[in-house]
């Protein structure tokens, strides 16, 4: 880590890099970012802009399982979780016997309902308040390890899946006689999402993971003309609004979370207004 601390006070010499869990935020930021830019332009493209909601929230009820079960590390109850309630939405969605948004807004309902009613038991959810803003800043070294991990297992997979997603959000029956499992490919991605999302919680808050995903592929969406160009878009929006966000929080002390997904709102902005210009 020395060494990759040192690159980056040779790069960026700026003050807010004294201090080493500003560097490791920035790196967080930049091993997070790019994942969640990808994840989101296919979200937004099978119009699943709330599904990560629903999975932040089952994030309370995760950690609540587990303390239950006498699981010792939050984030393996999340992860558990947070698969198999993506899984069981992914389901009933596709058992259609109702629509996507009123699925994924009832599972959300149910899953920050149960979360809160186990933790706020005997007023201990205090400790766990900082999970619905999150907290960039708290990063350890350990976690970047695991991001990393998460960053190149995700972008593999979504090279992988990328073309049979791609054809199954345009039109499902030409991808089924394609010879493409598009019911195993949407578990699959949802299942990919989840993952990014829950090793997104901490550092984001449950409030704004939503945002963060779907603020970048959205503005990207807008100011792409091909699906390469989306993906290209969104994750330079991503990146740029999470270090933007990140230095901006430090100086104007406030959160970290909420500057990122600020800044991608202004993205967005721009985005509608040059597109506005084009046509």
């Amino acid at each position: 880590m020395e060494a990759i601390y040192a690159f980056l006070n040779a790069v960026l010499p700026v003050e807010a890099l004294r201090f080493d869990f500003m560097k490791n935020a920035l790196l967080a930021i930049l091993l997070l970012t790019p994942l969640l830019g990808l994840l989101g332009t296919m979200a937004v493209n099978r119009q699943m802009a709330f599904f990560s909601d629903a999975l932040g929230h089952s994030a309370l009820t995760g950690i609540g399982l587990g303390i239950i079960l006498g699981v010792g590390n939050d984030l393996v109850s999340m992860l558990v979780f947070g698969i198999l309630w993506a899984l069981l939405i992914t389901l009933i969605k596709q058992r259609g016997s109702t629509s996507a948004d009123t699925v994924i807004s009832v599972c959300s309902s149910t899953a920050i309902a149960a979360g809160l009613l186990i933790l706020a038991r005997g007023g201990g959810f205090a400790k766990y308040s900082t999970l619905l803003i999150g907290d960039v800043l708290a990063v350890s070294p350990q976690d970047l390890l695991y991001l990393l991990i998460a960053l190149i297992a995700g972008v593999g997979l979504w090279m992988l899946m990328y073309n049979g997603l791609l054809l199954t959000s345009v039109n499902e029956s030409l991808a089924r006689s394609r010879g493409v499992h598009t019911r195993l490919m949407e578990a699959a991605f949802t299942v990919l999402v989840a993952v990014a999302v829950m090793l997104s919680i901490r550092w984001v808050g449950v409030m704004l993971i939503n945002a963060l995903l779907i603020l970048p592929a959205a503005a990207g969406r807008l100011l792409a003309r091909s699906a390469r160009g989306h993906a290209l878009w969104s994750v330079l929006i991503a990146v740029s609004s999470g270090v933007a966000g990140l230095f901006a929080a430090y100086y104007w002390d406030t959160s970290a979370g909420a500057a990122i997904v600020l800044f991608a709102a202004v993205w967005f902005a721009v985005a509608l207004l040059v597109r506005r210009l084009r046509n």
